[in-house]
């Protein structure tokens, strides 16, 4: 039987701990990376790495490295119906006060896919399917959810992606992304300009401590959601994403 901690049975900690590091680095890690990440002996990695693969929620590629499986998908799609939810409200107030359509996205492997929307009033307004998933590096919740990873991460991923323009205006280079990144881990928000469609304009805000990288996003068309009404806007993200963390704990 597996030993006890205070807080838990420890096997199942460090297997959440190994899977959550996966996922930090962009669902692909080495045994050796882990080890060097987690600080675990290599024979426990191995041994948890087993059970989990296994079980069918991490699985082996061809370069022998371990990626997070198709197991996790359905927990996860099932935990973001509830966590969406739960934070229908607040997109409600966020959309009713800010006067735009609110959204929430999750990091889903090398996209953002929207799980809850609450569309404006206007006759003219945003709409996204929810469940429609769309790239990272040219959507305001894209950045923010990459804005929640290591620089190398999202090196990483953008290689494996690649960053097709969009717009005219879509970011194409991975050095200009990573000093974007740097100023929303500064400024706590970032603003998609038109970089997915044109005319349309985006502030998103990462939601802090989710336990699955998660953004929120006020969008718009460009001609009412101009640069003093995301001035006005910011604060009520944040106090959004603040609400919406809650859902986590």
């Amino acid at each position: 039987m597996a030993a006890e901690t205070p807080v838990g049975v420890q096997s199942v900690g460090r297997a959440f701990h190994l899977l959550h590091l996966m996922s930090e680095a962009g669902g692909q890690m080495s045994i050796s990376a882990l080890a060097a990440a987690s600080g675990l002996p290599l024979p426990t990695i191995h041994r948890i790495i087993r059970t989990l693969t296994e079980s069918g929620y991490v699985r082996q590629d061809a370069s022998r490295q371990y990626t997070l499986g198709p197991r996790l998908i359905g927990l996860g799609e099932s935990a973001s119906h509830m966590l969406a939810a739960g934070a229908q409200r607040d997109l409600r107030e966020l959309a009713e006060v800010a006067g735009e359509t609110a959204n929430m996205a999750l990091y889903d492997g090398d996209r953002a896919v929207y799980v809850a929307q609450v569309p404006s009033h206007h006759s003219m307004r945003m709409y996204t399917e929810v469940g429609r998933r769309v790239h990272l590096h040219a959507t305001g919740v894209g950045k923010a959810l990459l804005s929640q990873m290591s620089d190398s991460a999202v090196g990483k991923l953008m290689t494996s992606t690649g960053m097709p323009p969009l717009t005219d205006r879509t970011i194409t280079d991975v050095n200009v992304l990573l000093q974007v990144l740097a100023e929303i881990r500064e400024s706590g928000h970032t603003v998609d300009d038109g970089e997915h469609e044109v005319g349309v304009r985006c502030v998103a805000v990462p939601v802090p401590d989710a336990a699955t990288l998660t953004a929120i996003s006020v969008s718009g068309p460009a001609s009412r959601l101009t640069a003093e009404v995301v001035d006005r806007v910011v604060p009520l993200l944040r106090e959004t994403a603040t609400a919406v963390a809650k859902h986590f704990a």
